[in-house]
């Protein structure tokens, strides 16, 4: 049984006009009609206005049916909307919220107009994610009654509402419509005037670097998307999310962005324009980077580009025992991976005594599985008894595969591939498991540089579902494809990528990370809108903030440095604040402060 948030007759903005019915403007006339607000509809197009009242009518009738909503709180939300073609009907509305095509000509063009229909102390409010609220308030007669209301899709779903003010904008307006926003149940967050906000300000960066990735063919466009679900637990990949959005919107929402920033990470991808000018925008084409059944449909169909089933024909090597060098909790959780897969496992580090600590580490790890029903005593057994904790390398001798998971310092590592080249058999495949160094120095301390590959696990490993399965220009075709197996064998989703700076999850995600640290440093939004924003309109599983204090400070520093070291961008380079609090011993929750201050355990 639905009931109402808020008494509506308290609130100074009982009656809101909707200008522009598309999916947006459809959405945020059935959330204000729930909250029981007085809504008229407004559009040019009679058929998008009918189409509107169709969907409400449907929307309900699924609250009813699923018990949200009674028969009669149906019928009094549909007898709330009315809908018209004529702006003049927003004469009585306390709030116009205007979500048309993102056009300054188009928005100015409705702000002018209702300048001359409204009351002097009506709110008007763009719905704009990618244009300046200040230009759009500096046109209009009453400047101080124009803000920013962006809701994010879908309305009755999403969470979040950032409320944009520009310098013109009354505080008295602000506060209107901040108590509106909660009194619909949304979670207001208050922003200032520049291109994208908060959310769409971090998120379109990253689209739009994705889509470069893809355009210089560093991996396939199901790779990319896998990469990100999979490795940050986001609920789409970007390339699919840009056809969800359009990919035209986001070439616009790019452009205003960099008009501002001026940053290289903002100019759009050329390919955005490319498939923009093609007519191929997304989901409502039926065909941007993926092909869709029908126009409007989110069902994907194959195309030419659609891997193949079976798609390597190389044959890979047999690979029955596995060593797993390292002592640490990426080690042991590669290691409790393979061993429940059912390969013999080598677990070594620098001293027995460090390896035997990683094994009961894998002991309590699997004891805990039994606790949770997930696995029998007996199979937790038979698994701990698949692996063998030794403090030599020298045990690495009859392995048919060797995985590295030792401290991530290149000289480290170098050192390590020359031990092993010593000791493994002649066709042991040597791999890394480093997340930022070049995959290709730890080959050339071998001198078996095409029996070596990257194999990029999630921490922690043993739920993580993803491995970044990274060839260099040495590395065989065999071994790659006997990889590929193993990660099929150990229920991984490997995906390919080639040997450069953060491979696919990590240069997608530090720059992102990096943009949010340098929006806190310019005083743009606090720690705790920014971490809300990406959690509520984003579907980040954390927010920024929460996962550098999760990740390290001093890692995240590390990655950045390699990154822009690598790609030689200015927009790369580590947000100063990230570097003071690094030198400060800020490093994060393992510290006990970072962006936050943590109790201490």
């Amino acid at each position: 049984m639905a009931t109402p948030l808020s008494d509506p007759s308290l609130s100074p903005l009982r009656t809101v006009a909707v200008v522009g019915l598309g999916t947006m403007g459809t959405g945020i006339a059935e959330v204000l009609a729930k909250a029981g607000r007085e809504v008229v509809g407004i559009d040019i197009s009679e058929a998008q206005a009918a189409k509107c009242v169709a969907a409400l009518e449907s929307s309900t009738a699924r609250g009813v049916e699923r018990g949200r909503l009674t028969e009669q709180e149906r019928a009094e939300i549909l007898a709330r909307v009315r809908t018209s073609a004529d702006l003049r009907s927003a004469a009585e509305a306390d709030l116009v919220i205007e979500v048309a095509p993102e056009s300054y000509e188009v928005k100015q063009q409705i702000f002018r107009e209702l300048d001359g229909i409204v009351r002097p102390g009506t709110i008007l409010a763009t719905g704009t994610n990618a244009l300046s609220v200040t230009r759009l308030a500096a046109d209009s007669a009453h400047p101080e009654r124009v803000l920013g209301l962006h809701f994010f899709n879908p309305a009755p779903a999403m969470k979040l509402v950032e409320v944009v003010s520009s310098v013109l904008t009354a505080p008295a307006a602000v506060s209107a419509v901040t108590d509106l926003a909660l009194d619909l149940g949304k979670e207001p967050v208050a922003v200032g005037d520049r291109p994208g906000f908060v959310a769409d300000g971090l998120l379109f960066g990253y689209l739009n670097q994705a889509a470069a990735m893809y355009e210089a063919k560093y991996a396939s466009r199901e790779d990319i998307d896998a990469a990100m679900r999979l490795g940050c637990g986001l609920p789409m990949g970007p390339l699919a999310l840009l056809d969800l959005i359009g990919v035209d919107t986001a070439r616009t929402v790019l452009d205003a962005m960099y008009a501002e920033s001026r940053d290289r990470l903002h100019a759009p991808a050329p390919i955005l324009k490319q498939l923009s000018e093609a007519g191929l925008t997304g989901r409502k084409a039926g065909r941007g980077f993926y092909t869709y059944e029908a126009p409007g449909s989110g069902t994907v169909v194959p195309d030419a580009l659609t891997p193949q089933e079976g798609g390597d024909t190389v044959a890979g090597r047999a690979v029955r025992s596995v060593g797993v060098a390292g002592s640490g909790t990426m080690a042991s959780g590669i290691a409790e991976v393979f061993a429940k897969a059912g390969y013999e496992v080598v677990l070594a580090a620098r001293s027995e005594e460090k390896a035997q600590t990683a094994k009961a580490r894998i002991g309590k790890s699997l004891a805990r599985s039994v606790d949770k029903g997930r696995m029998t005593a007996e199979a937790a057994a038979a698994t701990l008894d698949r692996i063998t904790a030794t403090g030599t390398y020298d045990d690495f001798a009859d392995v048919d595969l060797a995985l590295e998971a030792v401290a991530e310092d290149l000289e480290v590592k170098r050192q390590l591939f020359a031990a092993l080249d010593k000791v493994c058999k002649p066709g042991a495949i040597l791999a890394t498991t480093t997340s930022s160094l070049p995959v290709v120095a730890c080959a050339r301390a071998t001198s078996r540089p095409q029996d070596v590959i990257g194999m990029h696990f999630f921490n922690p490993a043993p739920a993580m579902k993803l491995v970044e399965v990274v060839r260099t220009v040495l590395t065989a075709d065999d071994v790659h494809a006997t990889v590929r197996e193993v990660c099929g064998r150990i229920r991984k989703h490997a995906v390919d990528c080639g040997d450069r700076a953060g491979f696919i999850v990590n240069a997608l995600l530090f720059p992102y990370l990096n943009n949010a640290i340098k929006m806190v440093q310019e005083h743009y939004a606090s720690l705790d809108d920014i971490d809300a924003a990406m959690k509520l309109g984003g579907g980040y599983p954390m927010g920024p903030f929460e996962l550098l204090d999760v990740v390290g400070l001093d890692v995240s520093l590390a990655i950045e440095k390699v990154l822009h070291r690598e790609f030689r961008d200015p927009g790369l380079a580590p947000a100063p604040l990230l570097e003071h609090l690094v030198a400060a011993g800020c490093l994060g929750r393992k510290t006990g402060r970072g962006f936050r201050e943590y109790a201490k355990r």
